[in-house]
């Protein structure tokens, strides 16, 4: 379909390279434990892109982005079919060419998934002590950024602030930081106004022309954990408003988490695809 090289192929994104700019394509698949799962799930892509250029236009007034525009149509020498512009419409964004900071900035609102788990035997998150006695999901007092190293083989690892600091400096970590708490409780109380919680999320920042901008993708399912206000509760699993149905397929399915997994049932990905779209349609119509 598209007529540029290929840069890297993620795992739901495809990175093209347009000279002065990137190419980012937004497809469908779908992906656990590292293996992209079949069939793709229906909309996911455009979802997913819809609400990054959602957020994207939302957080620009505090901090700027990648994105150059997000319109097929001008991308006649690019993708020369029209049929192939039409399937890649809402699905792409043209994007700055930024210096990617290898550290993936999380924001924790509540205590829940890993960070559940680290406090559970620790009594920590990422090195930091936090009070004693938090119930599973509850909501801290103030949001808590708990960095990971990126690596682009294998599972990213989670770092204390002084690790950040060994690795990007003191002045680049703490920036980092306070952008990060600082988008997150923006999005955080606009969500609450939508009866949606936004437990927690992470972020990838680059610099362009010397300047920090947030790039790759911003407060998606995939990027978000995401709760619908009438279903939150203590000390119980929250089913999330992403590829929850998914996991809990498989988790039931006896797959061994090493060997390619079967096809998904039908059934499994129309939920999936209903997922993600609700959760578009709740933030944004």
């Amino acid at each position: 379909m598209i007529n540029a090289p290929l840069v890297h192929k993620g795992k739901v994104r495809e990175l093209y390279d347009l000279g002065d700019s990137f190419l980012i394509v937004v497809t469908d698949r779908i992906s656990a434990f590292d293996y992209i799962l079949k069939p793709g799930v229906p909309d996911k892509g455009y979802v997913l892109n819809a609400l990054s250029k959602y957020w994207f236009g939302i957080t620009s007034g505090y901090m700027n982005n990648h994105i150059i525009h997000t319109d097929v149509e001008k991308l006649h020498a690019i993708i020369p079919s029209a049929a192939d512009r039409e399937l890649l419409k809402e699905r792409i964004i043209v994007a700055k060419k930024a210096e990617r900071i290898s550290i993936e900035c999380v924001v924790r609102g509540y205590i829940t998934g890993n960070g559940w788990r680290q406090y559970a035997s620790t009594g920590e998150i990422n090195g930091r002590k936090l009070p004693e006695g938090l119930r599973k999901n509850e909501r801290l007092n103030d949001p808590i950024f708990t960095p990971a190293a990126k690596n682009d083989v294998g599972h990213d690892e989670d770092i204390s602030i002084e690790q950040m600091i060994e690795l990007v400096g003191e002045d680049l970590t703490y920036a980092l930081q306070e952008r990060s708490i600082m988008l997150y409780t923006l999005a955080h109380s606009m969500c609450e106004q939508k009866g949606i919680i936004l437990a927690d999320t992470k972020f990838e920042f680059g610099f362009y022309a010397g300047e920090l901008i947030i790039i790759d993708e911003i407060f998606t399912p995939d990027s978000s954990r995401y709760w619908s206000q009438e279903k939150y509760a203590l000390d119980i699993e929250i089913d999330s408003m992403d590829k929850e149905p998914v996991r809990t397929y498989l988790a039931g399915s006896g797959w061994d988490k090493n060997s390619e997994p079967d096809e998904l049932p039908a059934a499994v990905v129309e939920e999936t695809s209903n997922r993600y779209k609700e959760i578009l349609h709740r933030l944004v119509d």
